[in-house]
């Protein structure tokens, strides 16, 4: 049976609104249509954009599937009626958009996933600031949080992506002759979205996004054609670290090289050896990475084998992976006689770089002179030692005593009995034991299995190289079973510290007390009694204890039995058993992380403080605001008024009398209203918000809120379940909204009720609309701070109301949130939660006040 085809998906990528990605899009489907192609649109957005609207002519517009959403009716793509009507081509619109609830799939993308599976091609739209991975990006460049979002692996997943850019200064001029949006929103959109550095960084996000995509397919091309040579289609630089001295030279070389062309690539890579051996300094390489990614470049870590040119094919291995242009490594620092046993990595690389350049940069290292290493620890217990020893001398005269009692053998055979001992010791203690083994081999053969016997010579030349060759054997053998043995114990010590050290990273990074279970670690590590973090304020000040674990906890550096001092301000303190050298390296990679995990929490600390003290502030400076400007206004209006009254000399009419009465009362009420608003938000803002919570019926408490607020809409059934609230504090909090939603609405306002599902949670949503100018992106959250008006004109009020409203909300243990009207302006939502089972009895409007 034939496999069903895919269908293919054609995406037109938006660099910003309004660059004519939707234009492009109908002119591909007219393309296609002239070609024979049975294309049908299943759903394009003109947004009343005259010329885009034009291009629909003389193409197939399926109709919409209408959804009804708070009382408004949406068109939606009808998945359906596209899949029966089964085109070759269907347009769909923006890709990121976000379906209305009771729709088959929340996203666009996956209504247009249903299409391509049916084996109908699809031609689409998007913009890059819909993209997942640059939302936040997006958002910190313009201010404007992006609520619709596309994964990158659906853009990523598309046939072809076409970018429809246009300049800053082109896509301006579009929309200051009305080409985008309507003419009184030119202005608003040009001093905030569609200014130039918005529009610019957005363009080289989009070029950057679709670089990455055409490097993909360049890479996928190579893999699939089975091309293995680099081709260097932009300057990617790979410089090659072994954490010597001379690392920092060759990374700012290789950064000068990739800096060269635009779009130039810095990549650094060290080779660790696969036996797990680190023979580089952990310290030093970690200054390269840093230095590294401050450069802009991207650090890696590959293992290689350390023979047979090992690091030098991973080296290579890696360049070709990424498609390098230029490797770049440091000359060697083998002294000439060495080179002459010894080939270099860098002269290997040479060799089998093929088209790919390598620069070998000189450095000062290479000069360095040759020192002698070090005396390798002992690798083996002292009883293994022991042991290998005892089977040296008693192995070798257990195999003498039998060899004698035996016939007289050929000398190999006596040999070859001898290296078994020899084997033996090596294996169980070591090379001196194993050299004792041979030596007493090697005299036991020539005294009594080589002539002449009971001597000390050798009559036969053959024999003498007999001996000579099972000496050499012998000392190779011992040496390199000591060397692998030594160097087993190293991985394994490697192995654990890079473990501990690992968990003390996870640690420091997801644990609820970083600080504490990072000690509590460390003791258990080092298996000591109590582990201290010590601080002090300068050099001459005495230490204080920032955290501890165990008992007894040490005060000081001088009763610890081990202590690292980090700096003249902390020091990392161990009590219960002396620790070995090896083991105090460690320690001070642990304390080095400590004391960063310390750091972090003193400068969240910091920050916290920071950020309460500048909202006091902030807060502060608004209220004298308030109170210099909102209060002095009614005071002042009150006083007038009053002194007018109280004048003896002037003989007032009685309608003016009225009238300076009428407006004493307005200023009082207003006083009290703006009094009642500053303890509104002193009460909640203290926690002594008190509700009591009984079983409401929320369409009494909406009917009361707006009694006396105007012309509202309100639109609440009558047979909606009853809510758990206060009803005296949700009677303020609709009333508040209701009226906020008047003054910036206008004439219009509306309030709605309905049952609605959120995150596994019932609850009654309430919602209050009006038709105004709205708030944009992140406004709306700051509407909810106190001393904020924003838009409002008008004076009345400190800019408290929606600030206690929520206050108020959260008391009765509800959500209010802000959100855009569809076809303009500022909708409240408001969640209520249900009334349990056990209900309460009813009550009347009242309850707690605040």
């Amino acid at each position: 049976m034939e496999e069903k085809r895919r269908g293919r998906l054609r995406v037109f990528l938006g660099a910003a609104p309004g660059v004519g990605k939707t234009y492009a899009m109908l002119d591909e489907a007219h393309r296609r249509a002239r070609r024979g192609t049975d294309v049908v649109v299943a759903l394009v957005e003109c947004h009343r954009r005259e010329r885009t609207e034009a291009l629909l002519h003389g193409l197939e517009v399926l109709p919409r599937r209408q959804v009804e959403h708070r009382g408004l009716t949406v068109g939606e793509l009808d998945v359906e009626a596209v899949l029966a009507r089964h085109p070759q081509v269907a347009v769909v619109d923006e890709l990121a958009h976000t379906n209305a609830p009771g729709s088959k799939h929340p996203k666009r993308w996956q209504d247009v996933e249903d299409l391509l599976d049916a084996g109908i091609d699809v031609v689409s739209t998007v913009n890059i600031q819909h993209l997942e991975s640059l939302n936040d990006v997006v958002e910190h460049i313009t201010g404007i949080e992006q609520r619709e979002t596309l994964p990158d692996a659906v853009l990523r997943a598309a046939d072809q992506v076409q970018l429809v850019d246009m300049t800053p200064e082109a896509l301006q001029r579009r929309l200051s002759h009305g080409n985008v949006y309507a003419t009184d929103r030119v202005d608003a959109a040009l001093s905030n979205y569609f200014r130039t550095g918005n529009l610019t960084a957005l363009r080289e996000l989009a070029l950057l996004w679709l670089a990455d995509r055409v490097d993909e397919g360049l890479e996928r091309y190579r893999a699939q054609q089975g091309i293995e040579t680099t081709w260097p289609a932009r300057e990617r630089v790979v410089v090659a670290l072994t954490g010597g001295p001379e690392g920092a030279t060759l990374v700012r070389r290789a950064a000068r090289l990739a800096g060269r062309g635009a779009g130039g690539e810095l990549h650094a890579v060290h080779v660790a050896s696969g036996d797990g051996l680190v023979r580089t300094s952990p310290a030093r390489l970690a200054e390269q990475r840093a230095l590294v990614e401050s450069l802009g470049g991207v650090y890696h870590q590959v293992v290689g084998d350390s023979v047979h040119g090992g690091v030098a094919a991973a080296l290579l291995e890696f360049a070709r992976g990424v498609n390098a242009s230029q490797i770049v490594v440091g000359a060697s620092r083998h002294r000439p006689i060495t080179s002459l046993f010894r080939t270099s990595v860098g002269d290997t690389v040479v060799r089998g770089a093929g088209p790919v350049d390598v620069l070998v940069v000189t450095h000062e290292a290479q000069a360095r002179p040759f020192r002698l290493p070090g005396r390798a620890r002992a690798a083996l217990s002292p009883n293994r030692r022991a042991l290998g020893w005892v089977l040296a001398v008693v192995g070798s005269a257990l195999v003498t005593a039998v060899l004698l009692a035996l016939p007289t053998q050929d000398l190999a055979t006596d040999l070859l009995s001898y290296l078994v001992v020899v084997v033996g010791a090596a294996l169980v203690g070591g090379r001196w034991p194993a050299l004792a083994a041979a030596l007493l081999g090697g005299f036991a053969v020539n005294w009594f299995f080589s002539p002449p016997y009971h001597q000390l010579a050798v009559a036969q030349p053959t024999n003498a190289v007999a001996l000579a060759v099972f000496l050499l054997v012998a000392v190779a053998l011992s040496s390199a079973v000591d060397k692998a043995a030594g160097r087993l114990r190293d991985a394994e010590r490697s192995r654990a510290e890079s473990e501990a050290l690992s968990v003390l990273t996870r640690t420091a990074l997801l644990a609820k007390n970083p600080l504490e279970e990072a000690l509590r670690h460390t003791r258990e590590t080092f298996a000591v009694d109590s582990v201290t973090l010590l601080e002090r304020g300068g050099p001459r000040s005495s230490w204080t204890v920032a955290a501890a674990t165990g008992d007894p906890v040490c005060l000081d550096p001088t009763d610890a039995d081990a202590e690292v001092v980090v700096d003249e301000h902390t020091c990392l303190v161990l009590r219960g058993r002396l620790l070995g050298a090896e083991d105090r390296r460690v320690v001070e990679a642990f304390a080095t992380q400590i004391a960063a995990v310390r750091q972090r929490q003193r400068l969240r600390a910091e920050a916290a403080q920071a950020r309460r003290l500048e909202e006091g502030d902030a807060v502060r400076g608004a209220l004298l605001t308030a109170v210099s400007h909102d209060l002095r206004t009614p005071l002042a209006t009150l006083k007038a008024s009053l002194d007018s009254l109280r004048a003896e000399d002037i003989d007032l009419p009685e309608e003016v009398r009225d009238e300076l009465l009428a407006e004493v009362g307005n200023s009082a009420d207003r006083l009290q209203g703006l009094i009642d608003d500053l303890l509104d938000l002193t009460r909640v803002r203290s926690g002594v918000v008190e509700p009591h919570l009984l079983v409401v019926d929320l369409e009494e408490v909406v009917h009361a809120a707006v009694r006396d607020v105007g012309p509202v809409d309100v639109a609440v059934p009558a047979d909606l379940p009853p809510v758990s609230t206060d009803p005296g504090l949700l009677q303020r909090v609709v009333a508040n909204l209701v009226q906020n939603a008047v003054r910036h609405g206008g004439a219009r306002a509306e309030v709605a009720a309905s049952v609605s599902t959120e995150d596994a949670r019932r609850v009654v949503r309430l919602l209050v609309v009006d038709h105004g100018p709205g708030l944009p992106g992140t406004a709306k959250e700051r509407a909810f701070t106190p001393f904020q008006r924003l838009g409002d004109r008008s004076g009345a009020g400190l800019g408290l109301g929606l600030a206690v409203a929520r206050g108020l909300t959260e008391a009765v243990g509800g959500r209010l949130t802000a959100e855009d009207t569809p076809g303009g302006g500022l909708t409240m939502v408001l969640d209520l939660p249900l009334a349990g089972h056990a209900h309460e009895p009813a009550g009347v409007p009242g309850g707690a006040t605040a």
